[in-house]
């Protein structure tokens, strides 16, 4: 590996899943641990949005002696001023988590990026093996634990999946003592994001047991053997809308339908 291959970590503000406070993002997290390994000194960690977020000092007490802000109001389009940050840049490697998890929630931003710059993408990157020769053996997350290496050019975007190592812990002095570098940018309104409606997702319907039988006598076992313990009521001289609701009020009940 040369001593020194140009890396930035674009972060994010995440959430988290259950209290919905604001937290370092999982991915993120991951990205920039991944960009360390490769190079700490040459490590540029670049983030979006308001530079008074306390949570970039969590990013910053990894280990990083500054973190770049790139400053934009909340209704501000992040696609643009990261794309002229890094065509100004000499950037070889740029690591980003799959999706963020606050706003649009696409996924889509390194696939746009990487559109713009002309530059290839490695999906789900596990790991980066080695960088020579102006090319770069990344390991790709495959289902079920399974790894795939590929070989790509420089330079190229990866977005850093789960499988990646986790990100360390954040130090609180450090991360307090580190310099953001706030730059004069340029923002731009996102003018779709301002005409949405932002609610709570809801929760899927769930399906019901699926039975795994080989054989007719299997099947017939278990859709009609009662289990044991269950709930269940055999109905036989009630009307048929008496029975079609008892049928509505089990598929509400299993939340199948809603």
């Amino acid at each position: 590996m040369p001593p020194k291959v140009n890396v930035v970590s674009l972060v994010s503000v995440g959430r988290h899943p259950q209290s919905g406070r604001s937290r370092r993002a999982e991915q993120d997290g991951r990205a920039v641990e991944l960009g360390l390994k490769l190079s700490k000194k040459s490590l540029t960690v670049v983030h979006a949005g308001d530079a008074k977020e306390p949570v970039l000092r969590q990013y910053a007490g990894m280990g990083l002696d500054s973190l770049t802000v790139l400053p934009q109001p909340a209704d501000g389009d992040a696609l643009p001023i990261l794309l002229d940050y890094l065509k100004n840049s000499n950037a070889q490697v740029v690591l980003t988590g799959v999706r963020a998890e606050s706003g649009e929630s696409s996924g889509m931003l390194p696939y746009l990026l990487a559109e713009q710059l002309n530059w290839p993408l490695v999906p789900r990157v596990a790991e980066i093996l080695t960088i020579k020769e102006g090319a770069a053996e990344v390991l790709l997350a495959l289902p079920r634990g399974q790894r795939r290496s590929v070989i790509v050019s420089l330079p190229f975007i990866a977005t850093v999946d789960n499988a990646a190592a986790e990100a360390r812990q954040t130090a609180f002095g450090p991360g307090l003592r580190a310099d953001l570098k706030v730059l004069d940018v340029e923002s731009v309104t996102d003018d779709a994001m301002v005409s949405w409606q932002i609610s709570s997702a809801k929760p899927r319907p769930k399906r019901l047991k699926v039975v795994k039988a080989k054989t007719a006598a299997d099947r017939m076992k278990a859709a009609t053997a009662k289990p044991v313990g269950g709930g269940g009521k055999v109905m036989k001289n009630e009307t048929a809308a008496e029975k079609a609701q008892a049928i509505f009020d089990l598929l509400l009940e299993e939340k199948v339908v809603r």
